[in-house]
């Protein structure tokens, strides 16, 4: 079994209640947006092929920060760090749940250099994506230069080879943002929780930075997918061999 890696296949909210206390570095996760309501589905042209603009069923689910307060403050050790990829509708309700429990809330931008283009140029791209950022006293923390303190991080949205076609995910994100995060803000062999994993893109950047992972995924064909990044990872690229250990229900 492929020690630095656990990941299940089942729901978050229920797995979360079996992660032992005090055991989690770094909660680094990318949950549902609740924008189901606001899409319109993929946006077809009759000049180029069709943008994926879909929105997953998982994301027709009503996600509330709170439902996740308890079991993500039972778990993250007291050096620990939160970090949530969210959206504009559901940044005020993070705040409002988690900000009286940390010493400092705030947030990064992730500033994507190739937005999906708004060919009718009816409103601002969509090129920014906002990660709310939670910690106390103490927390691990590793800056060596001034300008690495930006709560700012540009790169490209996932493009080929990194973009996974099948399952295609909507919101994919870049082993390059999500490596920047976990670097500054955990440390070799800490461990990283993803209880939203998707594609396991949390969990790539966690083992080829030499993090420990726990993910978490509902939807089995993500599952799947993610499986087997994670154990082309271990194979290819780590000094340790073997497979991601998984449980399936």
């Amino acid at each position: 079994m492929y020690k630095n890696s656990d990941i299940y296949n089942t729901d978050a909210f229920t797995k979360l209640k079996e992660i032992p206390d005090h055991s989690v570095d770094l909660i680094l996760t990318d949950p549902p947006y609740n924008l189901s309501a606001y899409s319109t589905g993929n946006m077809k042209f009759s000049w180029r092929k069709e943008i994926n603009n879909d929105l997953a069923q998982w994301d027709k689910k009503d996600l509330n920060p709170a439902d996740l307060k308890e079991d993500f403050m039972r778990v993250i050790k007291p050096t620990g760090n939160i970090f949530v990829f969210c959206s504009y509708n559901l940044i005020g309700k993070w705040h409002e749940v988690f900000d009286p429990l940390f010493d400092t809330f705030q947030f990064f931008v992730w500033h994507k250099s190739n937005p999906i283009p708004k060919f009718r140029k009816a409103g601002f791209l969509n090129s920014c994506e906002l990660i709310v950022c939670m910690w106390n006293k103490g927390h691990t923390w590793n800056f060596g230069k001034q300008n690495e303190m930006h709560n700012f991080f540009e790169s490209p949205i996932c493009m080929s080879p990194e973009r996974i076609k099948e399952p295609n995910h909507p919101t994919q994100k870049p082993v390059k943002l999500l490596s920047h995060l976990l670097k500054i803000a955990s440390a070799e062999n800490d461990t990283i929780l993803d209880p939203f994993m998707g594609l396991g893109s949390t969990g790539v950047a966690a083992l080829a930075n030499n993090r420990k992972f726990i993910g978490i995924e509902i939807e089995e064909n993500y599952f799947n997918s993610a499986k087997k990044r994670l154990d082309s990872l271990a194979i290819e690229s780590l000094p340790f061999q073997g497979v991601s250990r998984c449980v399936c229900y």
